[in-house]
């Protein structure tokens, strides 16, 4: 016949030791997974402000700089297009892309969301520790 050994009944402390290292754990991964959650959309986020601030950018620059060179190109010394109607294909075609790089930034911004699985998870936290998992 086989003996088996006693098994030693965990004590009060060694139970909540174990319940508050288990506890610990559990909310260093849900931290976890809310910064990479989060870091994703922070990403986008950032992606989208970098689109309309280059849009402003352009706006202003191109507008105001290579807008004179492009109409006079059209108007080409007299023998293209009237300076007014140059002027204005060349202004039609940087708001043309300012609006192209706005709606890859509106884009970009629709992706921002909140760490939605951290946040289900951390709902379900009060009801592990009454036991109600």
């Amino acid at each position: 016949m086989a003996i088996e050994p006693l098994r030693e009944e965990p004590t009060i402390g060694r139970l909540i030791k174990d319940a508050q290292t288990d506890f610990s754990t559990l909310m260093r991964k849900e931290i976890q997974l809310a910064k990479s959650e989060l870091k994703v959309s922070v990403t986008a986020g950032g992606m989208g402000a970098a689109f309309l601030g280059a849009a402003a950018f352009l706006l202003l620059l191109a507008v105001i700089m290579l807008s004179v060179a492009f109409a006079y190109l059209i108007h080409w010394n007299g023998d293209g297009l009237d300076l007014h109607w140059a002027f204005l294909i060349v202004f039609g075609a940087y708001v043309l892309v300012a609006l192209i790089l706005v709606w890859l930034g509106i884009r970009s911004f629709k992706k921002v969301k909140a760490p939605e699985r951290a946040i289900e998870q951390g709902r379900g936290i009060p009801r592990a520790l009454k036991g109600q998992a």
